[in-house]
């Protein structure tokens, strides 16, 4: 299968660890023309770099601050030319309930998990029409956006927010020829997971697996497999799929 990206140049967020970090490395593994990892991690996204071939800057900055998308951007641009993908994989997951969630907590998930995503595909599509050329985003989202458990309450909803942004993004822009999916992604034990169930929530090295039983796959979704879908997404061989959310989970999170 073809995806056509040897002559790409995409931007990757949250790059240093977990799930950005899996996409990176299958785009860098597919031939991608080029990359940007974004993080705040600049040490953790120079030694995922390290380990990749090809073309591969890093851009250190806190998408938590408005003008981080135009530092972005610019980075890219002055790097590699232009930008023809994004995937806004960075995210934050902390707890917050209808019990428990405060106004901090809600500001923090949404300056991250909405704002930064909106500004960067802002300045991805303006780049792409600037030079009326195609281009995909693929935003990673969470089955969280559906309902969402109970402590994930704001968290669930900058992902459905995000989902809205997703299909708005895909209708306005199809014309330009620039494509906007999103992956509705499900449990994965990374490592920013592994240390909020084992330890933050005290639930010990043992979570996982307990976990993973009471799944009908006995295991949870792997990054990889986010990863493969994401590089599908951004390449030629999904077109012409637009405004599409793809669940990549065994069950919706909270439903009842």
């Amino acid at each position: 299968m073809q995806m056509g990206l040897a002559d790409k140049a995409v931007i990757v967020t949250g790059a240093a660890q977990g799930i950005g970090a899996a996409i990176a490395k299958a785009l860098a593994d597919e031939g991608v023309g080029g990359l940007v990892l974004v993080d705040r991690d600049g040490a953790g996204a120079r030694q995922v770099r390290s380990t990749l071939a090809g073309e591969v800057a890093v851009v250190e900055v806190d998408l938590s601050k408005p003008e981080a998308a135009s530092v972005v951007a610019a980075e890219a641009t002055a790097k590699l030319g232009r930008i023809d993908g994004l995937v806004n994989a960075a995210g934050l997951t902390t707890r917050g309930s209808f019990v428990t969630g405060t106004a901090e907590v809600w500001d923090s998930l949404f300056a991250i998990n909405a704002r930064a995503g909106f500004l960067l595909m802002q300045a991805a599509i303006a780049d792409m029409c600037a030079r009326q050329a195609p281009g995909a985003i693929v935003n990673i989202l969470s089955m969280n956006a559906h309902c969402g458990i109970p402590e994930l309450a704001i968290y669930a909803a900058t992902k459905g927010a995000m989902q809205t942004l997703t299909k708005n993004a895909a209708h306005a822009h199809m014309a330009d020829r620039i494509r906007v999916n999103g992956i509705n992604l499900g449990w994965v034990a990374t490592e920013a997971e592994r240390r909020m169930q084992a330890e933050v929530m005290g639930r010990g090295p043992e979570w996982e697996a307990a976990a993973a039983a009471a799944l009908p796959l006995g295991r949870l979704v792997k990054a990889e497999e986010c990863a493969r879908l994401a590089v599908f997404l951004l390449g030629e061989a999904s077109i012409p799929m637009s405004g599409a959310v793809i669940d990549l989970e065994q069950k919706v999170a909270g439903a009842i």
